[in-house]
């Protein structure tokens, strides 16, 4: 990855009556234009997303989504959908003045911007995924429910320790009840459980300093909540709605790489599968020795190759 840098603009963006979504823009302001979407969703964006891109050639745009980051009101349920987040992408690229930009995502952020691509195909030079995740029940089962369960016996039992046994039966609608409750103890405490179990998962190599991140009261409140406000209610989409044929026409023109790591078990390979069958048109990589993260090496070389790439996919600036 490329060393840090900061931006040369910040700036805020009222989107609703509600909500303002924090953005900003660094590396080249000439530069070929690229939006980073990133995961929960409520996760928000870290410094370190910057480094994906050359900076001399790109001009990078990052913003937090509603509820999450620096975008105000944080961890704000109201008004927060797949959709909301879809026209928000498309409104901080008018409000930018930008035609058209490459689109990045990864886990949430690659449900996001296949729903965004699908919508505004002609705004989207091209499309980097990583950590596919399409909101299909049978991922929130895999993951939430039965699956990553018995890979990681112990972190579960921290995780379903907070819910009464006679709830274990649906973990998300579980947690959703607690994550809401009157009562700010109980949320906080559910918030930081339901994050550190995705945080202990997400890397082959547990990481500490990953895990620690759930602990931050505010950050895993925010992302808690949010994700499981989407979760608990499919994304209000159909389930496999972003699979289907008819959405991914729209799109097949659309160069696309997925970054997909063998041992990832928050979003497992089975979902990129799933893509690479209904739109044999795309190039996937399948990272031997990785799990989930952006900041796994090999998946972090395979990102930063590609746009290395494909800095002049549009033609010239």
């Amino acid at each position: 990855m490329y060393p840090p840098i900061e931006p040369y603009e910040t700036g805020k963006l009222k989107v609703s009556n509600i909500h303002t979504l924090y953005y900003e823009l660094s590396g080249n302001r000439e530069g070929r234009p690229v939006v980073f979407l990133h995961g929960g969703p409520g996760g928000g964006c870290d410094p370190k997303d910057r480094s994906f891109f050359d900076p001399t050639k790109y001009k990078i745009v990052l913003f937090d989504q509603r509820g999450a980051g620096k975008s105000t009101p944080t961890a704000s349920l109201e008004e927060n959908t797949t959709w909301d987040l879809v026209k928000d992408v498309e409104k901080l690229r008018t409000h930018l003045s930008i035609e058209k930009w490459h689109v990045f995502g990864g886990s949430w952020g690659s449900t996001l911007a296949l729903a965004y691509a699908q919508s505004h195909p002609d705004r989207v030079l091209s499309l980097v995924l990583r950590g596919i995740f399409t909101l299909r029940k049978s991922e929130l089962n895999f993951f939430y429910q039965e699956g990553t369960s018995h890979l990681f016996p112990d972190a579960w039992d921290e995780y379903i320790a907070q819910i009464p046994e006679a709830e274990r039966n649906d973990m998300v609608l579980a947690y959703h009840a607690q994550l809401n409750s009157e009562d700010s103890e109980t949320r906080i405490r559910a918030a930081k459980a339901w994050s550190k179990w995705e945080m202990a998962t997400s890397k082959l190599y547990v990481d500490p300093a990953h895990i620690a991140r759930a602990a931050e009261d505010d950050w895993a409140n925010a992302f808690a909540r949010i994700e499981n406000h989407y979760f608990v209610n499919d994304g209000w989409m159909r389930d496999g709605q972003l699979l289907e044929k008819q959405g991914i026409d729209k799109i097949r023109h659309i160069p696309c790489i997925v970054v997909q790591g063998r041992y990832d078990v928050v979003c497992p390979a089975r979902t990129a599968y799933d893509l690479k069958k209904i739109w044999p048109e795309i190039t996937l990589h399948v990272v031997p020795d990785a799990g989930h993260s952006s900041r796994e090496p090999g998946i972090a070389k395979l990102l930063v190759q590609t746009f290395e790439r494909w800095a002049n996919i549009g033609g010239p600036l």
